[in-house]
């Protein structure tokens, strides 16, 4: 009788085996969903973390470019002006041969030291007007960009606002005004 149990335990075991099996099977593909669902999940996370940081790394990128355009700009309008120091510097040193000519002048016009010395004004501005330095024209009409009205004068030959006399002769780098020329002005009333 203990064989007889014994044979149906073992054939009740071996059903409850295939029964599970088959409950497995039957398991197996739902897990296989979730794996599916789990890994299209995974994926789209991954696309969106992707497109996330190319986003960033482009801005990065174009950032960074725009910092080097600048520094490029930066570092061109450092040379182009670099020579605007020394022209500043050199201006008192214009303004002293100048003078010693013009006193020079009043002197003796024919002097070998104002010849000299007008020789050597001409030299300077030919060696400063080669680096892009040069002299403000005080044409008629008083600018003020490029010329400062240190005093009005009664002028019956000027018209009023017009450039009467020119006090200190101003000069320019490139564009870019170094000293503007100190004039007097015409003022009629």
């Amino acid at each position: 009788m203990k064989d007889c149990c014994k044979k149906e335990q073992d054939s009740s075991t071996e059903l409850d085996e295939m029964t599970c099996a088959c409950a497995c099977d039957e398991n197996q593909p739902s897990e296989s969903q979730e794996n599916n669902a789990q890994e299209e999940e995974n994926k789209e996370n991954f696309e969106l973390k992707y497109k996330e940081m190319h986003e960033e790394y482009l801005r990065v990128h174009a950032d960074f470019e725009n910092v080097k355009k600048r520094l490029e700009k930066d570092k061109s309008m450092a040379l182009e002006y670099a020579y605007e120091k020394i022209a500043l510097d050199l201006l008192p040193v214009i303004d002293a041969l100048l003078g010693a000519h013009k006193s020079a002048i009043e002197e003796n016009e024919e002097s070998a030291i104002s010849k000299g010395l007008e020789l050597t004004i001409e030299k300077l501005h030919e060696v400063l007007a080669k680096h892009g330095i040069e002299g403000i024209e005080c044409l008629e009409e008083f600018d003020p960009n490029f010329h400062n009205a240190i005093m009005q004068v009664k002028s019956e030959e000027k018209e009023n606002g017009q450039i009467v006399q020119v006090l200190q002769k101003g000069y320019k780098y490139k564009e870019r005004v170094l000293r503007p020329a100190m004039v007097s002005i015409a003022k009629n009333d």
